[in-house]
C-alpha cells in the first residue's frame, strides 16, 4: 500500500455514550481517561453527545489533551446545552481565542473539540451514527457507564445492528461490573426465546479500554442479522 493510500484512508471513529454525571465510583471517571488514551495512541476519533461535564466531559477534555480539537467531535440538541455543557458566563471564564459575547454558548473548542449543535435527540443520533458507518477499520459504538439515555442509546444502536442497518460492533465497556445487570438481561432474553443465541453476540464487552478497541477490530457481524434493505437513516 502506497503512503497516498494510506492516509487517505478514512480515520478509525468511535462513538462512546456516557452520562453526564461522573457517578459516585471514581473508576468510572478512570475508565473515560483510560479509553481516551487507548484511543490516542490508536489514532481514533471520538464522536460522543457533546457534553462538558460528568463521563462524557473527561472523555473529551483527555482525548484532546492528548491528539487536540480535531480528534472529538460533539453533537449535542440544542435543549440540553444548559444541562450538559458548563457555559461560560462572563469574559474571564472564558477560555477561548474570541470574542465571548459573540459566542457565550459554547466552550472553546481547544478544551472540548469541535460541537454540532442540533434541534433534536433523533438528529444527534443520526449524526453520530452516520460519522461512525464512514469511519475506517475498528469503527463502532462504546458504551462506558451512565444512565438512561447511555442505555437506551447503546440499544437502539444494537437494535439498527440487528435489523441490517449497519455492520459495526457495540461493546459495553463494563466498570466494575456495572453492565453485568444488562449481560444478564441478553442471556434471559436469549433463554426465553427473544433473542436469538447468534444475536446474543451483536453486544460485545470488555473490562478495560484496550479490550474494548480489540473487540470492535475484530468484530464478527452476527449470522441471524436481518438482511434488509434501507434508505437514508
Amino acid at each position: 500500500m502506497t503512503s497516498e493510500a494510506t492516509n487517505s484512508a478514512p480515520q478509525t471513529k468511535i462513538a462512546v455514550y456516557c452520562g453526564a454525571s461522573p457517578g459516585h465510583n471514581p473508576k468510572h471517571l478512570a475508565m473515560a481517561r483510560e479509553l481516551a488514551h487507548a484511543m490516542a495512541e490508536n489514532n481514533i476519533g471520538l464522536v460522543y453527545g457533546g457534553g462538558t461535564i460528568g463521563i462524557m466531559g473527561e472523555i473529551a477534555r483527555t482525548l484532546v489533551s492528548l491528539s487536540g480539537p480535531s480528534s472529538v467531535h460533539g453533537v449535542i440538541p440544542d435543549p440540553l446545552i444548559r444541562y450538559e455543557r458548563n457555559l461560560p458566563t462572563k469574559a474571564s471564564d472564558f477560555s477561548g481565542t474570541g470574542n465571548p459575547d459573540l459566542n457565550p454558548v459554547l466552550p472553546d473548542e481547544a478544551v472540548f473539540g469541535r460541537t454540532t449543535v442540533v434541534p433534536d435527540m433523533h438528529t444527534r443520533k443520526k449524526l453520530m451514527a452516520q460519522e461512525v458507518f464512514n469511519g475506517g477499520p475498528g469503527s463502532g459504538f462504546i458504551a462506558l457507564s451512565g444512565g438512561y439515555g447511555t442505555i437506551e442509546e447503546m440499544f437502539e444502536t444494537a437494535t439498527w445492528n440487528q435489523l441490517g442497518i449497519h455492520k459495526n460492533g457495540i461493546c459495553l465497556l463494563n466498570v466494575d461490573g456495572f453492565f453485568d445487570g444488562i449481560l444478564q438481561w441478553i442471556e434471559k432474553s436469549s433463554s426465553e426465546g427473544f433473542i436469538s443465541p447468534a444475536n446474543k453476540g451483536i453486544v460485545v464487552t470488555a473490562t478495560d479500554a484496550k479490550g474494548a478497541l480489540k473487540q470492535l477490530r475484530e468484530y464478527k457481524l452476527s449470522a441471524d442479522t436481518m438482511k434488509l434493505e434501507w434508505g437514508d437513516q
